[in-house]
């Protein structure tokens, strides 16, 4: 099994850097993502338009790589959660989650058995297409794929230790916009409320020894959210970061 190297890091006290795939699922990101030196990516699932035979595309290409993939799935139903597991996804990330019994059906979706209820077939795309032993794939998938809960709504803030303390979750992470939207104070992000809201999430996990997340839209926005405690960075996503460097580019030929 390809080691989960977002975990390997955190393990070493160091912060993994990772991107998000919203718009480029060609067959080169995979390689493009890894030569500049990214440790994971979340593949979107919620905004974009792709299509599970595209995820299943790029979680294959990623394979050839040591970055570790990750979905954001639509919703923490069952079924969006275990297809992506099965097509060779290292983890999940589920929008909105607003309750320790979310989480916990989230946790039940995503492990095998103690940890959870995922259904058991084997010899897939998660196994490189070989039978594996079983007992030992299933301790083995719990142990490197990750729970990734997003924290996106007062509702979220009021249950964050519950949602937390859920065994089985590895990482709480901060849907910015939609947060400051929740608390009445949309893209308002040197708000008090919202700070404060970004604190209490960090304490949080590092009382429950889990990583913080969010993703940061410029570098100046990354090192103020890294100031504050944040461990698990995902640098933009694919358009914005295309956009903003061909934008420069273009205004300086102009100028």
């Amino acid at each position: 099994m390809k080691p989960n190297c977002v975990r390997e890091l955190l393990a070493a006290g160091k912060r993994p850097v990772g991107h998000m795939i919203m718009e480029f699922g060609t067959r080169g990101i995979a390689k493009i993502v890894e030569a500049a030196g990214v440790d994971f990516v979340l593949i979107d699932g919620e905004h974009s338009g792709f299509d599970m035979g595209q995820i299943d595309d790029m979680l294959a290409w990623f394979k050839a790589t040591r970055v570790a993939p990750f979905v954001r799935v639509p919703s923490s139903d069952y079924h969006f959660i275990a297809r992506v597991m099965d097509a060779g996804a290292m983890g999940v990330m589920i929008p909105n989650v607003k309750s320790a019994a979310q989480a916990k059906a989230i946790v039940d979706a995503m492990r095998y058995a103690p940890d959870g209820d995922r259904g058991l077939g084997l010899g897939g795309a998660h196994n490189d297409f070989m039978p594996p032993n079983p007992r030992e794939y299933m301790q083995a998938a719990n142990r490197n794929n990750m729970v990734i809960c997003q924290i996106e709504s007062q509702e979220a803030l009021d249950n964050l230790d519950a949602i937390s303390a859920t065994p089985g979750v590895d990482a709480l992470w901060v849907g910015h916009f939609d947060l400051t939207q929740s608390l009445g104070i949309v893209a308002e992000f040197h708000h008090e409320n919202f700070l404060n809201a970004l604190k209490k999430v960090v304490a949080t996990t590092q009382k429950n020894g889990q990583a913080a997340g969010i993703q940061p839209g410029s570098l100046e926005q990354a090192h103020e959210w890294m100031q504050i405690g944040f461990n698990l960075i995902s640098y933009s996503a694919d358009h914005g970061v295309y956009r903003a460097a061909l934008q420069s580019a273009v205004d300086e030929l102009r100028g």
